[in-house]
């Protein structure tokens, strides 16, 4: 699948969107905001520079936009949604912005050539050093840096030169934009305005989309989310235990045949089907997930309860469970009851829980796009 073509003369002025590659999370928000820039000015021109899928761009944005296949950041080293590899993650990182000074100043030739006007940035630090090389102001997003990530990590095994370049990457910045959940921001402190959740939200009813997916009714729905990366090794069969309730997957079947309460979805196909990623957290009663921005935010902003299990060494995971503890009905799972399928009692207790009394904002991606106009 490709993404539609679009082109303005020469002379149009762009927003350029630099995408992090570590996981879905970064994209689908940004999704929201770009959304919300063409609501507000439908003929801007928009390119986005990332290594994340590009259908994912097709199917969800509202509009034409430019991809560009470039690799901005990297992330977290994963072996699957739920271990890492940390000496491989700082390998990598420190590999990178050893160069960051030549990396910025290619991707400032790229951005005169798009005849960009504004660089967002969620959240590469690529992004503000190369606007800066170019002379163009950038806006970074997001609700975590990447300094304060692998800070989180070893003595040991952390090179200090990795923590300065990528802060000196950051300083550039023109302007940040923090979400919720967050943490670090200490090189853009300066600069710093927090805004509200960028969260997408569901349009649908939701007995509709059980319907559409042919769901059984009489049964509480469960969605396991755990992005691009799955669980290795994981078997489907172990969730012929919770009898009870329907779980619904977009990960790999794995081995043999999925219990009859599992329903496995293809991610893209539902997109193409007229759905969205945001109707099936709406549609169930309960996702059990690892905690991330994206997966709790529209749990969060779909009124949808979270089983969550831990994911390994990454310091975004404390802030994350300290605030969806005051803002969601959630409860933890061991590793070892996810593992063996031992869902149910959970869920029984989680969904006995007393939803929140109030929702918090979620207006975030309107926020940010009208900063993002504003500086247009």
């Amino acid at each position: 699948m490709t993404v539609r073509p679009f082109r303005l003369p020469p002379s149009g002025p762009s927003l350029v969107f630099y995408v992090s590659c570590h996981g879905f999370g970064h994209a689908s928000r940004d999704i929201e905001v770009i959304n919300a820039i063409r609501a507000r000015r439908p003929a801007q021109r928009i390119v986005v520079r990332t290594t994340v899928a590009p259908w994912l761009f097709d199917v969800s944005v509202e509009g034409p936009v430019e991809y560009q296949a470039v690799e901005c950041d990297t992330g977290v080293a994963q072996i699957d949604s739920l271990r890492l590899d940390e000496a491989e993650t700082l390998r990598r990182a420190s590999a990178f912005y050893e160069t960051i000074d030549a990396r910025a100043a290619a991707e400032a030739g790229a951005l005169r050539a798009a005849h960009a006007a504004l660089v967002v940035g969620d959240i590469p630090p690529l992004a503000s050093a190369a606007a800066a090389a170019a002379g163009i102001p950038s806006v970074l997003l997001g609700n975590f840096t990447w300094d304060w990530i692998y800070e989180g990590y070893a003595d040991s095994m952390l090179d200090p030169a990795l923590l300065g370049a990528v802060r000196a990457a950051y300083r550039h910045a023109t302007r940040a934009l923090r979400l919720p959940m967050s943490g670090g921001f200490d090189p853009v402190a300066h600069v710093t305005e927090d805004i509200p959740f960028i969260a997408r939200t569901s349009r649908r009813d939701p007995a509709e989309v059980r319907a559409q997916l042919g769901l059984p009714s009489g049964r509480p729905v469960v969605l396991a989310s755990f992005g691009g990366h799955g669980l290795r090794d994981f078997d489907l069969r172990v969730l012929e235990r919770n009898a009870g309730y329907t779980i619904v997957t977009t990960g790999p079947a794995g081995p043999g045949v999925p219990p009859a309460n599992v329903v496995v979805v293809d991610a893209p196909a539902l997109y193409r089907e007229g759905l969205r990623y945001e109707d099936l957290v709406a549609a169930a009663d309960a996702v059990v997930t690892k905690p991330g921005y994206g997966i709790i935010s529209e749990a969060i902003a779909n009124d949808t309860a979270v089983l969550y299990t831990s994911r390994g060494h990454f310091v975004e995971y404390e802030v994350i469970v300290a605030a969806m503890h005051r803002l969601t009905r959630c409860r933890y799972l061991p590793g070892s009851d996810l593992m063996g399928g031992h869902w149910a009692g959970h869920l029984d207790r989680l969904l006995a829980e007393p939803r929140p009394r109030q929702r918090p904002d979620l207006s975030g991606a309107d926020v940010a796009a009208g900063r993002i106009l504003e500086m247009l």
